[in-house]
């Protein structure tokens, strides 16, 4: 009989674990690793959670970015049921999502309309619709009336509004989810706690067998190695023999996570589209709330960002203060959840992007996110991840493909 083929997932968030659970279920040893004791330690579990569709990317009118996310975002919920053996819903935010157009966004109001109009037909058109969050094979984007837009903040900063068909997952419940399967498997053996430093054919050729290597030392042979981390994926992947291309950039980001003493009855409501903030509302007592100029510690270029010091990311309570104060100088109804606070968490991650420059920029091209997906060198695969709500739908392909 033939011997089960060995893979190495680098890396425990999101895309490694579902692609570690995927190639477990059909049959190959899986050894996952991860610098961190536990699995979504970072960015995966410390995130605002929206499954994309395309809404926020008005800044990129070819579509590109929206008809890459579109797929996974619809999939996104049928793909972590099968992973996690359970329903979603509990996890899913109730309503719709309100875009408020600021005064200095890259696009203009009228702008972001067209937009998304053209988003809501290819959503509509699209043959998963109904796999959504919520069914949006019949949804629209309604124009918030003056009415509507006076009963959520008077700021002169926030020019318009719209209801988009979108929405948000809690992602420390998915994340407990993914733990719990994760420890099902038996075919994966979990090396938490272990910093890759590199990966490297065993012999002379990238078609055979891959050795890791590690700070506990050599891990291998194996028959492939897939590269799913985010933090110093490309300095991985050059000790593998990919060499970085184009531009990107790995940025530290914080925000907050909040708990309430009581029912907070707010909207989900995201400020666009460029350097401002949202607010999501998963369940009436648990928030997310961020503003990015605060939240934004490192932005680095690097092929292997820096390391992060303590001081610069600590649990300060003048930037949970900070972060507040600029939503409810928009939003004035966030104060509703500052003063309902049972705790405040200030936490974040790397997220890498293949793209570089400042958000208020509207040439910016971190503002058209097409560019991501898998690379192979040999038996190496490097995962540019892209979005949160993409991973599951990438790694069930890749899977897939290691199968046949």
């Amino acid at each position: 009989m033939k011997k089960p083929l060995r893979i190495a997932v680098l890396g425990a968030g999101i895309m490694g674990c579902s692609t570690a659970i995927f190639l477990a279920r059909k049959g190959f040893h899986v050894s996952i690793f991860d610098k961190e004791k536990h699995p979504f330690s970072a960015a995966s579990r410390w995130n605002e959670g929206k499954i994309h569709l395309g809404f926020i990317y008005s800044a990129d009118p070819s579509l590109r970015t929206a008809s890459h996310v579109i797929p996974g975002g619809l999939n996104f919920r049928p793909l972590i049921e099968e992973l996690v053996g359970t329903s979603l819903a509990p996890a899913i935010t109730s309503e719709d999502d309100l875009y408020l157009c600021h005064r200095d966004s890259v696009t203009s109001a009228s702008e972001m309309m067209t937009y998304m109009e053209k988003v809501v037909e290819r959503v509509r058109a699209h043959p998963d619709a109904k796999r959504y969050l919520a069914d949006v094979s019949d949804c629209r984007v309604q124009r918030l009336n003056s009415s509507q837009l006076a009963n959520l903040t008077s700021s002169p900063d926030i020019v318009a509004g719209f209801r988009a068909p979108e929405r948000s997952v809690e992602t420390n419940w998915v994340a407990e989810k993914f733990i719990s399967a994760l420890a099902e498997e038996k075919l994966i053996e979990p090396l938490m706690g272990v910093r890759i430093t590199a990966a490297h054919p065993t012999g002379d050729s990238a078609e055979g067998t891959w050795s890791i290597e590690t700070s506990e030392g050599t891990f291998g042979p194996y028959d492939y190695v897939i590269n799913s981390l985010w933090q110093g994926r490309m300095a991985i992947d050059q000790t593998a023999g990919i060499e970085p291309t184009g531009t990107w950039s790995n940025r530290y980001r914080q925000s907050l996570f909040v708990r309430t003493r009581a029912t907070v009855n707010t909207p989900c409501a995201v400020i666009a589209t460029g350097p401002f903030g949202d607010i999501k509302n998963y369940n009436g007592r648990d928030f997310y709330l961020s503003w990015y100029p605060d939240g934004l510690r490192v932005d680095s270029s690097d092929v292997l960002p820096p390391d992060i010091k303590e001081s610069a990311v600590s649990d300060s309570q003048a930037l949970k203060d900070s972060i507040f104060q600029n939503l409810e100088s928009l939003l004035p109804w966030a104060a509703q959840i500052r003063e309902q606070a049972e705790y405040i968490y200030l936490e974040g991650g790397w997220v890498f992007a293949a793209g570089q420059g400042l958000l208020s920029d509207p040439k910016s091209t971190l503002h058209r996110r097409s560019d991501y997906g898998i690379t192979r060198h040999g038996r190496y695969f490097s995962v540019d991840t892209g979005k949160y709500s993409t991973a599951p739908f990438l790694a069930k392909s890749l899977a897939h493909s290691l199968a046949e």
